[in-house]
């Protein structure tokens, strides 16, 4: 932003001092700073307010002064901002960001906050910058643009303790966790720092029925004292509830009623924590047919803990609801949008009064994925719209010698589907038209009756006996396969 010096108010600044013995000299002649022409005045700077902590800031935060003794008679101070500049090296956005402030110095604590997310994440450590401050010096309706001079800030931003890990201990291992059995019991992330990514997610199975739980944070288990302050649980003793808030203060124990394969996913940046039965989920809708024997053949294909997506052109009236496989059928369970025809690009999933929602661009090409933990769904569009198509995928592996193929069926574009019986574990791959010019196999991950795709790759997979709904898609080389029981 670039001010000019108004005439009438260098007049007035230059009458105001004339009468002052040559104390103020200096501003009839102003010194003029590169950036945006903004001037300088002797004596009119900012001076730092100390660090900046926002963990319990209120609405503002005192971030600087302004000395403005030097102003002439009857000058006031406008408009103030600062231009915030990370000065570390850890900083991911190193561009300046314009903040308001008022002229005592103070600054939006939601803001400052945002700003200091933005160059260094969510971990709470002092984060250095340099700060200009510049104002607005008014005077019978008119302004100067004045460079109050740079500091020297630290911030920290707001946010809670995260444990560099977690274990889950409850009924289903006797409360009790030790050398041998914590690595069965702690949670899995990704390698970001857990101000990035602070989302834990555990796989737990029971086979018993009304298992309590809590979670421990790695601080305890270091201290050799599994119930030392930290332990997260719920408000509520024996809370049955499939999300919540995690509490620290005279923790209580969730409850898991029924006995089976559940992800718990964490969010420590919230605090708070959802337990989603483990599942497979399907599409019923216009792309292949409203009904149970339609969507039974299209599913989508599960990315570990609670995610699942299927990529397609999304033909027809491209709009669906999804079932989970035990609900196949049942109306009055299938999960959908909150408004009917919704195109957004990301929504709420409901399962009751569930509404249909629609791909953005019927006729594309787009995957949706859906989280069951979050109850969110999202499109995107492929780059590719015009994938490679094949008149057939097929199976083929040591259950028949590697030599006749195994025809799948196509049920949406792009995606395969077959039951199928190995009558001993298998080594297996899918592949095109009947040739080895375009195969797919990979790594596999199971969870509960799902056998997945961990990685696509080259690999060949290993399947264990059993019969299997096999769903395959020729984009991603996705696969699953889920026991027919």
């Amino acid at each position: 932003m670039k001010k000019t010096l108004l005439y009438s108010l260098a007049a007035f600044v230059g009458l105001s001092f004339m009468s002052c013995s040559g104390d103020y000299d200096d501003w009839m002649a102003p010194q003029h700073n590169d950036q945006d022409s903004a001037i300088t005045i002797p004596g009119f700077t900012a001076s730092a307010a100390g660090d900046v902590n926002l963990a319990n800031p209120g609405t503002d935060v005192k971030v600087f002064s302004l000395s403005t003794a030097t102003l002439p008679e009857g000058a006031q101070l406008g408009h103030t901002r600062v231009v915030l500049t990370p000065t570390d090296e850890a900083a991911a956005y190193t561009l300046p960001q314009e903040l308001d402030a008022t002229n005592e110095g103070t600054i939006d604590s939601t803001a400052l906050q945002t700003a200091v997310v933005k160059a260094y994440g969510k971990r709470p450590s002092a984060r250095p910058f340099k700060a200009h401050v510049y104002s607005d010096v008014v005077a019978n309706g008119q302004a100067l643009f004045v460079d109050a001079g740079e500091i020297s800030v630290n911030v920290s931003p707001k946010a809670p303790f995260i444990s560099k890990a977690y274990y889950i201990v409850g009924d289903f291992n006797s409360w009790s966790l030790n050398e041998t059995s914590l690595p069965n019991y702690k949670f899995s992330r990704s390698d970001k720092d857990v101000y990035e990514d602070p989302i834990f997610t555990f796989t737990l199975t029971t086979t018993g029925t009304n298992q309590c739980w809590k979670i421990i944070p790695q601080e305890n288990i270091d201290a050799n004292n599994l119930w030392a302050q930290g332990v997260l649980g719920t408000a509520k003793d024996g809370d049955i509830s499939d999300a919540g808030t995690l509490v620290t203060d005279n923790p209580q124990a969730g409850k898991i009623v029924d006995a089976g394969t559940y992800v718990i996913t964490l969010n420590m940046i919230d605090y708070t924590y959802s337990v989603v039965r483990a599942d497979s989920y399907y599409m019923v809708g216009g792309v292949y047919g409203w009904n149970a024997e339609a969507a039974s053949k299209l599913a989508f294909y599960n990315e570990g803990g609670s995610k699942a997506s299927i990529t397609t052109q999304w033909t027809g009236d491209a709009n669906l609801k999804i079932w989970n496989r035990a609900n196949i059928n049942n109306w009055d369970l299938a999960w959908g949008s909150v408004t009917d025809g919704e195109t957004a690009a990301e929504g709420d999933l409901v399962n009751s009064g569930a509404n249909a929602f629609v791909c953005p661009e019927k006729g594309a090409y787009y995957t949706l994925t859906i989280d069951m933990s979050s109850k969110k769904y999202s499109w995107k569009k492929l780059d590719n719209q015009e994938p490679q198509a094949f008149s057939h995928v097929s199976i083929i592996g040591g259950f028949n010698d590697w030599k006749a193929d195994v025809d799948m069926t196509q049920t949406a574009p792009h995606n395969w589907y077959l039951r199928h019986k190995f009558t001993a574990a298998t080594e297996m791959k899918f592949r095109a038209d009947h040739e080895w010019t375009t195969s797919w196999g990979g790594q596999t991950a199971a969870l509960a009756d799902m056998i997945y795709c961990a990685a696509a790759g080259g690999d060949n997979l290993n399947i264990p006996a059993g019969t299997y709904d096999i769903y395959f898609n020729d984009i991603t080389g996705q696969f699953m396969f889920v026991a027919v029981n």
